[in-house]
């Protein structure tokens, strides 16, 4: 009986449908099921009454024998159409057939006279609207359209393309709508085809652009695009988003409308018409969107289920389509009202039943609907019910034992209790949805049970089921009781010396207090009895300062929170101001100004140090680079001095200027040549005996008159500023004959040349 035939199911549905006026109807309804089943028909939700016009077949069809848009009575047999099947299951209801009579409006776009050269584009349009979509020809002269012609190009809305015209295309033209409600002609317009084509250059123009379409899956989109210039353009087409339009069910219909067939959600979407001049980047676009719509459809069915009395029903009905479809839930024909046991989910996706009874038991319908279509599945809930079960425990009653106690008790059922196996408690919140509902299980012999873990001024419901182990009895009868208030909880309290005779006491507000209305406050020397206070604090103040304290005792300070329930448990601290009072005689206050200016002089008196100190240190560094600077061209002269022939003060002159006279072309070989000086050639420069002092200066000299000088440091550091000593280890003989005009005798004293 619960078998897949036993479900009652439509086998054939109502579609929707385009009627004749004056033409006979028929819609479909065939249902398979246990039965007996009962079949009525409504339109626009209203129930059909058999009569002579609309009357149900025997197999349960509808037929309308003179389909008509608008009776005498002005009533309309146009309207939305739904069966409905019934057996002692439930009902069912199909999915709404939308049923349109067949029109055709007049031309509201006829084709237009054109003139166009040799070798160009011509273009007519006409535009009809009807249902169903009226098909449309076109006559050339009173006679069809050639479409057999490459060069002639007639698009699905009315649309007729010439390319590349010839003295022939000329002639008159006209359209011809047609479907099944009616046939209309179009007004005439004359094509005159002038002069011989033109090799005057012309940018690329876009005539006509892509329209924006909203279709339906499976449906064919045209886009057209049309376009002219000298030399003919390139049409071609791309996507704005950038994504490949594909090749498959792709067409170009004449030189460049685009043609989709078989339309899927990818192809939605902005697409771009360009047209290129050959050979170069010149281009002109044109954009239209394609919007394409699918009817909603399950990607997950709603399955049939058996469940026993107590427990909790799902549902669960996944739909797509473009746009997303709206989902509506049905039980028994009838839209379903949520309530505290029924509750919808997941964008009405879920349906959860809590509790289940016996009165829930029915069929469950999910209709998925959007602007494409609508489609619907159903599903039947079986409520499970076995006889000889426990009847529902009686006297079921709870009592407040704390903040976060509450005691439940009950008595045994009256019937049928040996198969008894245990009883389960169901608490939960009373203003919480009965999906927050939670369980704890018994033993068959425990009739009470401590329910703890509960929030304090809280209301709680609880009833209870008896389990066997063929299923649960009925819900006891539902008990309501609260949970007594609770006390706040602790603060935490802090405290701080201020001076002899304060102490400033703190404490951090906390979520654990609970509802409190306010704090109190008391202290008192440990040595005494009585405390001072209550001092009463608001429950947003967390200082408080206690003052004219004797600062040679220790105080006990106390503090906690209140609310209407009681006093909570205090925080005690204590405090000696014994300390405080030592130190400020070990060390008096300081004056904070003076402390502060000493301070502000010290800093500056560090940053002008670090100054000084940073100028001494590059000071000192420039000192030594040039005093190293200053030896080595001290060693240099003396090179000079000693190599160079002493002449008569008179002719220093004449040297000086010759030397400072060289060439370029010397300074550039003594560049090339010249050696810097070291420490053994000094010692060289000082021979043993006058006879080698003689030769090695008359070398010297000569040496000195053919390398050339550096002009800058003869300029800057003359020869005559130095002077030479020179210690001979044995006395040199007098030789006047020794002498030289270029070179005279050494001094053995000091040789000043200045």
């Amino acid at each position: 009986d619960f078998g897949h035939s036993s479900e009652l199911a439509f086998v054939v549905e109502p579609s929707d449908d385009i009627a004749v006026q004056e033409q006979p109807l028929i819609l479909y309804c065939q249902v398979e099921g246990i039965q007996p089943i009962t079949i009525t028909w409504r339109k626009n939700g209203v129930m059909i009454v058999d009569s002579e016009n609309a009357f149900m077949l025997a197999n349960g069809s509808l037929y309308v024998s003179r389909f008509q848009r608008v009776r005498g009575d002005g009533s309309s047999d146009e309207g939305e159409y739904d069966c409905m099947a019934q057996n002692h299951y439930g009902l069912l209801v199909s999915r709404k057939a939308k049923i349109q009579a067949a029109t055709m409006s007049d031309f509201h776009i006829h084709p237009q006279n054109a003139v166009v050269e040799e070798g160009g584009v011509a273009r007519f349009q006409c535009q009809i609207h009807g249902l169903p979509e009226p098909v449309i020809l076109w006559h050339k002269n009173s006679m069809p359209v050639n479409t057999d012609n490459e060069r002639y190009t007639l698009l699905p809305k009315g649309v007729l393309q010439i390319t590349g015209l010839r003295a022939e295309d000329s002639g008159i033209f006209h359209c011809v709508a047609t479907n099944i409600a009616n046939v209309k002609f179009s007004r005439e317009a004359r094509l005159t085809v002038s002069g011989s084509h033109s090799t005057v250059y012309k940018d690329p123009m876009i005539l006509v652009g892509p329209e924006n379409l909203t279709l339906t899956v499976h449906q064919t989109a045209v886009l057209e695009c049309i376009a002219t210039g000298n030399p003919r353009p390139i049409v071609s087409w791309s996507r704005l988003d950038g994504r490949p339009i594909g090749v498959e069910g792709i067409q170009v219909l004449g030189t460049g409308n685009l043609m989709i067939s078989d339309l899927t959600v990818q192809h939605s979407g902005i697409y771009v018409c360009a047209a290129n001049k050959p050979g170069t980047r010149v281009r002109r676009t044109a954009q239209g969107s394609l919007v394409v719509q699918a009817p909603a459809e399950f990607v997950q069915h709603p399955q049939s289920i058996s469940r026993p009395v107590g427990t909790t029903a799902i549902f669960t009905c996944v739909a797509q389509g473009e746009p997303p479809p709206q989902i509506t839930w049905l039980r028994n024909g009838q839209i379903l009202e949520t309530s505290d046991h029924i509750k919808l989910k997941n964008n009405n996706s879920t349906l959860s039943i809590y509790g289940i009874n016996q009165a829930d038991e029915a069929i469950y319908q999910c209709l998925a609907e959007n602007s494409a279509g609508s489609t619907q599945a159903s599903a039947r809930l079986t409520v499970l019910w076995a006889d000889g079960l426990p009847s529902p425990p009686q006297s079921v009653r709870a009592e407040t034992v704390s903040a976060t106690t509450i005691q439940v008790s009950w008595e045994k059922p009256l019937q049928n209790t040996k198969e008894i196996i245990g009883y389960v408690l169901h608490i939960r919140k009373a203003a919480d949805p009965v999906e927050m509902e939670y369980q704890e299980a018994v033993s068959k012999s425990t009739f009470q049970q401590l329910v703890t873990d509960l929030e304090p001024s809280t209301s709680y419901s609880f009833y209870i089921k008896a389990y066997t182990s063929r299923g649960a009895s009925k819900a006891s009868e539902v008990t309501v009781v609260s949970t007594l208030g609770e006390v706040p909880a602790m603060p935490s309290l802090f405290i701080k010396v201020i001076n002899s005779t304060t102490v400033q006491a703190t404490w951090e507000p906390s979520i654990k207090l609970g509802q409190h209305e306010g704090f109190k406050l008391y202290y008192r020397k440990v040595h005494l009895s009585q405390y001072t206070g209550p001092v009463l604090l608001a429950s947003n103040i967390t200082a408080y300062n206690i003052t004219h304290l004797d600062a040679s005792v220790v105080y006990e300070v106390k503090l906690l929170a209140y609310n209407q329930h009681g006093d909570g448990n205090s925080t005690v601290r204590f405090v000696s101001l014994r300390e405080t009072v030592e130190r400020t005689v070990l060390n008096p206050p300081c004056d904070c100004m003076k402390d502060e200016q000493n301070n502000k002089t010290s800093t500056t008196g560090i940053i002008i140090g670090i100054h000084i100190g940073v100028t001494c240190i590059i000071f000192c560094i420039l000192f030594l680079m040039f005093g190293y600077r200053g030896r080595l061209l001290m060693c240099k002269n003396v090179q000079e001095q000693l190599s160079t022939p002493q002449i008569p003060r008179s002719q220093r002159s004449a040297t000086g200027l010759v030397l400072n006279g060289a060439t370029r072309r010397d300074r550039d070989d003594r560049d090339l040549n010249g050696k810097q000086l070291d420490m053994n050639e000094l010692e060289r420069l000082f021979p043993a005996s006058p006879s080698q002092e003689q030769q090695e200066k008359g070398i010297m000299s000569a040496h000195s008159l053919s390398a050339p000088h550096d002009e800058t440091q003869i300029s800057t550091l003359p020869l005559d500023e130095f002077s030479i000593i020179e210690e001979q280890p044995d006395p040199l003989p007098k030789n006047p004959h020794a002498s030289s005009p270029a070179a005279p005798a050494p001094n053995h004293g000091s040789a000043n040349e200045g």
